[in-house]
Formats: structure tokens, sequence, C-alpha cells
């Protein structure tokens, strides 16, 4: 039944779909199935000129429209994904990655590997080389709330 009423609408039926998927993404809000529904259009536009073709099957056209989707969806991702936007302020929510290159003193003594400097107005757990708590330390690197430091 859905396979008769799909070839009642002709090619005209992925566009109805691609449609309703745009008109979705206004419902259902998440940046997603705008890509879907993209793919559904240009597959409208494709079923238009293939509509009469022998290889131009339902199964052909879900194998396109899966691939279609994902291929629309990663582009789309990697477009929006703002990694090439300029900012003014680029360690913005990113404080751990602001402080490398800064020297600071040993609060407390790196024992096993673990210790702790104090920065500014916070007190950062540091990983490094065994050292005793008043040695001066330089930040080489940071992994979330961990500081990687080396004697300066």
């Amino acid at each position: 039944m859905v396979i008769e009423l799909w070839n009642s609408f002709g090619p005209w039926s992925w566009w109805i779909v691609g449609l309703v998927l745009l008109a979705l993404e206004l419902v259902v809000p998440g940046f997603f199935l705008i890509w879907i529904g993209a793919a559904a259009v240009v597959l409208g536009a494709l079923s238009l000129a293939l509509w009469g073709s022998s290889f131009w099957g339902w199964h052909v056209q879900l194998l396109l429209f899966a691939t279609l989707s994902v291929v629309f969806a990663l582009a789309g991702r990697r477009i929006y994904n703002g990694s090439g936007t300029k900012t003014d302020e680029p360690w913005l929510n990113r404080r751990g990655e602001s402080l490398v290159g800064r020297t600071a003193t040993l609060a407390e003594p790196i024992l096993e590997g673990r210790g702790r400097i104090k920065l500014d107005d916070t007190t950062w757990t540091v990983m490094g080389p065994d050292m005793p708590a008043g040695t001066r330390v330089k930040v080489t690197a940071s992994s979330g709330r961990d500081l990687t430091v080396e004697q300066a």
C-alpha cells in the first residue's frame, strides 16, 4: 500500500518528504532534519529526470537517500562547526589552555607525579616529575583540569 501511494505521487514524493522534513526542522529544532530534508529535495530533483528509467527503483532511491543524508549531515556539521571562525577571545572557556607557557611556584610538592600550584585565583592540579614545594615550574600542557609542568 505504501509503495502504491509512493508511486502514485511519482517523482513528487521525494519533494513532499523533503518539504515535510524541512518543516519538521522548524517544529523540532535540532539542526539535523534540515540535512535529511535537503537530501530528499535533491533526490526529488533527480527523480524528475530519472523517474521512467528502469534502474530507478525504490531500492536505488532509498540507498541514494541514505547516502545523501549522511553526506549532507557531515558537510553541514563541518560548515557550521565554527572551527574556522576568528574571535577576539580565543581562550574563552578554555582556561587551562590559556595557562600554557606561564610559570608558577609549586604550592604543594609533586609526589608520585601529582602536585598543586596556585595561578591567579585558582589552585591547579599539576602532573610532572617529583619536585619539592617552592620550585618554579612552567606549564607545558593542559588536559582538562590537570596541567603538565616541568622545572622552569
